[in-house]
């Protein structure tokens, strides 16, 4: 896994989803988001405890094909996997990994905004939705709930703020203090978050919960909170 070393010098552009990023994502990931490889396995236990022949899985953001990698190599009969993702870059890694692994996962470029959602079992965006403006990302979530079976589900996880600025802050502190013990030095901490500035626009947990129970959603718990990061799953 190659060390992720993008913001050890200055950044002249906003945060992309780019080669240089897609070179190091996966060491990006298990550094930057605290518990991320346990959600990963909660997540995929979730999905298989619903296993069976032909389950659609479709990951949005699926980035280098991590998840549904470690998803395809627990599953016990064929489920149709597949990913979304808008960065080409992440694409060809990902299709270099499912090559490499023999794995059977259709890759797609595409924006989860105007793609056709068709009668998806299990819809997964972990940390996606979070990249997206406000506005569109209230309507994606309506068109996830129009594109799931009726039994389906949405799991997500998610940066979120809190309402108490004062905890807020405090959150944030821990969370920095958490990535230097990760190895990032506080100039990459400091250049990653002035390159995510309006990029990344996180919602409160009421709010996320708020969205999905306007896009007609019945059922949203959260079942994963580590201080600002929170998984959700959300029945139809």
């Amino acid at each position: 896994m190659n060390k992720d070393k993008v913001f050890t010098k200055k950044i002249e552009k906003k945060f992309e989803f780019d080669e240089a990023v897609a070179s190091v994502f996966d060491d990006m990931l298990s550094r930057s988001v605290p518990f991320y490889d346990e959600v990963r396995k909660l997540l995929i236990s979730l999905i298989l405890s619903r296993e069976k022949e032909g389950l659609k899985v479709l990951d949005l953001g699926s980035s280098t094909a991590r998840f549904l990698l470690d998803l395809h190599s627990k599953m016990q009969v064929n489920m149709r996997l597949k990913g979304l993702d808008n960065s080409q870059a992440m694409l060809d890694r990902a299709e270099q990994k499912c090559q490499a692994f023999g794995a059977d996962i259709e890759l797609e470029l595409a924006d989860m905004l105007t793609y056709s959602y068709d009668k998806e079992d299990v819809i997964v965006a972990n940390y996606t939705l979070q990249f997206i403006r406000p506005m569109q990302r209230v309507e994606l979530v309506k068109r996830l709930y129009e594109g799931l079976n009726d039994e389906g589900i949405f799991v997500f996880s998610e940066k979120v703020v809190f309402e108490d600025k004062v905890l807020d802050k405090e959150m944030i502190d821990i969370y920095y203090d958490y990535k230097k013990e990760q190895g990032y030095s506080e100039y990459e901490i400091a250049q990653k978050r002035e390159a995510l500035e309006n990029v990344l626009i996180p919602f409160t947990i009421k709010e996320n919960i708020q969205m999905c129970k306007d896009a007609g959603f019945k059922s949203v718990e959260t079942v994963f909170q580590w201080a600002n990061f929170v998984t959700f799953v959300v029945k139809k």
